[in-house]
């Protein structure tokens, strides 16, 4: 990687110097600094991904050209360690601009760089809400108004996140939609449902952390509906997480219709297998499941949630959150009436092609930089 600071000192123009940080990550935040690390790179960034360890075995930042930092950036309540914000602190040590993803990310940069004039310019990504209730509301709150104002930029990732932002103080919020790549199948649809085992039944996908925000427990309320219908669909759910265990005893305790796939590399090999996909939770953003199942053309069913209505528009099926009555009685019309479906998927391959990609996304993130950063 280029020294910036030797070309600096030879009179040359300096090359543009960007660290990446980010949390834990498993899904769509890690997908997309992995995008945004190999678009960068690609229009002459030098790149710095400073995360989890954990993250780099998932995703691979340094195959985009990057240079990685391994910084264990804490997922919990508790602050992020010494040692890690020292790492962090050296990674970001010449840096022309420093970009968090997500709340914890950006307390951690803004902890390194300070608030000092002249200081490292600092960007924050908000990919997603904080739904913390109770007690735990207010520290959450206190923590996402100290990140969001310690920021130069904020950029949501749907509206509802600039608006929270800007409610809480910050200085300038934009709305940042996070292009997705095009998913592609490796495999056809029955070599995919051959494996799967799934026969000639429908099947009914859902792929996320399997964690509270996903609320799979609405999804098993459904299932256990869809039961009694005449071809009743098996209900596969690609992801890992905290509630594994207590949705498998659920499973086995109900004789639920669903799998627990696990952790899978081949999702859109299973969206080409799947029938509908569906999308119960709490809250989501430019969910990139969502936008990999309209890409393909696979009906979705999702509650009308955070950034999900901006995002699909009228190429899906939306519910009310935690309303298992109306998600199972939305698939099981789905699944009764192939024109709809049909109907579904052309909406949704055409809905997709309204959205920005990834060039877009790097475009506008690399604008902000140039803005914040040397001239």
């Amino acid at each position: 990687m280029a020294d910036g600071t030797s070309q600096e000192r030879a009179g040359k123009p300096a090359r543009l110097r960007a660290v990446l940080v980010l949390g834990t990550a498993t899904g769509g935040v890690g997908v997309h600094v992995r995008s945004l690390a190999r678009g960068l790179v690609a229009r002459g960034v030098a790149v710095t991904v400073a995360g989890p360890s954990a993250a780099e075995e998932h995703f691979e930042f340094a195959r985009t050209g990057a240079r990685f930092v391994p910084v264990e950036v804490s997922a919990g309540s508790r602050p992020t360690g010494r040692a890690a914000l020292r790492a962090l602190r050296e990674a970001c040590a010449d840096a022309h601009v420093v970009h968090a993803h997500g709340l914890r990310a950006g307390l951690a940069a803004a902890s390194v760089i300070g608030r000092r004039p002249g200081r490292t310019p600092l960007v924050l990504t908000l990919h997603n809400a904080v739904l913390a209730t109770g007690p735990k509301a207010v520290l959450a709150r206190m923590m996402e108004a100290r990140a969001v104002r310690a920021a130069d930029v904020v950029l949501g990732a749907s509206s509802d996140l600039v608006d929270r932002a800007r409610g809480l103080g910050a200085a300038d919020a934009r709305l940042g939609p996070v292009g997705a790549p095009a998913p592609a199948a490796r495999r056809d649809r029955s070599a995919v449902r051959a494996e799967l085992t799934v026969g000639a039944r429908p099947v009914v996908l859902a792929v996320g952390r399997l964690a509270p925000q996903k609320a799979y427990p609405v999804l098993l309320d459904a299932a256990a509906k869809w039961k009694a219908l005449a071809e009743a669909p098996i209900v596969l759910i690609a992801g890992d997480g905290p509630l594994r265990d207590e949705l498998q005893a659920r499973i086995d305790a109900e004789d639920l219709p669903v799998r627990l796939l696990g952790h899978r590399g081949d999702v859109a090999d299973l969206f080409a297998a799947a029938d509908i996909a569906v999308l119960p939770s709490h809250w989501e953003a430019r969910c990139l499941v969502a936008q990999e199942a309209l890409s393909m053309g696979v009906p979705l069913v999702s509650t009308a949630v955070g950034g999900i209505p901006e995002l699909v528009g009228d190429a899906a099926e939306l519910v009310p959150y935690g309303d298992a009555d109306a998600l199972a009685e939305a698939v099981a019309a789905l699944l009764a009436d192939p024109g709809r479906r049909a109907a579904l998927a052309e909406a949704g391959r055409a809905q997709a092609l309204t959205w920005p990609d990834e060039n877009d996304t790097v475009a506008q993130v690399l604008s902000v930089y140039e803005e914040l950063g040397p001239r």
